[in-house]
């Protein structure tokens, strides 16, 4: 039922999407067809980040249980522990909604597929993985010194699921860079498919950015592995 759920819910934002589009038929020189290619994209890559990155939204329980002591005893990285603590299935709902729009927006679009595309494509969604992967974990890390976690970093989960269903290039400026240099959200979901799509950028960074900008979402997982080792040090157990 929470498949369901979440299936419904995610729907009923692209009918909102579809609305919009009713009524002014394109959006700075985006179509629907377009528009649903992202929506659906960001949703199946959020899902399978969400799904196996539910511990650690459970890190302020395991500090304050003392649990994270017996994930530190394990010869197994702690972070793969955490990962692997709960697989939450019911983020099927979210997937499957996404890959039924996803497949309705590439039937309407005439994309010329050859092996660099399908490559781009593939190393984009592992990316898109790892980016989100690496916001719970910073997430999770900020416990080591608040004990609770700290909502913030929904903003750029979930928020980044709401920014990323639209071409970044309809946001202001500064919005812009942040998503592509700072949190790489338009790196896993903009620029590949501006390459896929042969569409010109307007924000006019060079067309070579495109092939390497998933590579960026990589760069940011690392330097999340590396914020949480330094919170690990921080750490002093549960006591008692």
């Amino acid at each position: 039922m929470q498949s369901i759920a979440q299936f419904l819910i995610t729907g009923i934002e692209f009918l909102a999407v579809w609305a919009l589009f009713y009524r002014f038929h394109s959006i700075a020189g985006w179509n629907l067809a377009e528009v649903a290619l992202f929506h659906g994209w960001i949703h199946m890559i959020f899902a399978l980040s969400d799904a196996n990155s539910r511990g650690f939204d459970l890190m302020s329980q395991l500090i304050k249980t003392g649990e994270l002591d017996r994930f530190l005893l394990r010869p197994v990285h702690p972070l793969l522990q955490i990962a692997g603590k709960e697989f939450t299935l019911r983020r099927s709902g979210r997937f499957l909604q996404g890959l039924m729009i996803f497949i309705w927006a590439l039937s309407q679009l005439r994309i010329e597929w050859n092996i660099m595309k399908a490559g781009l494509l593939l190393l984009a969604y592992i990316s898109g993985v790892a980016l989100f992967n690496g916001i719970f974990i910073m997430q999770a890390t900020t416990c080591f010194w608040t004990v609770e976690s700290v909502e913030i970093g929904n903003v750029l989960t979930y928020g980044g699921v709401e920014a990323g269903r639209m071409p970044i290039s309809i946001y202001p400026p500064f919005l812009r860079q942040f998503f592509t240099f700072v949190v790489p959200l338009a790196c896993v979901s903009y620029y590949p498919w501006l390459y896929i799509l042969n569409k010109p950028d307007p924000i006019g960074l060079p067309g070579w950015f495109a092939l390497i900008s998933p590579l960026c979402c990589l760069i940011f997982f690392f330097f999340s592995i590396g914020f949480w080792e330094f919170g690990l040090r921080s750490y002093t157990s549960a006591g008692g």
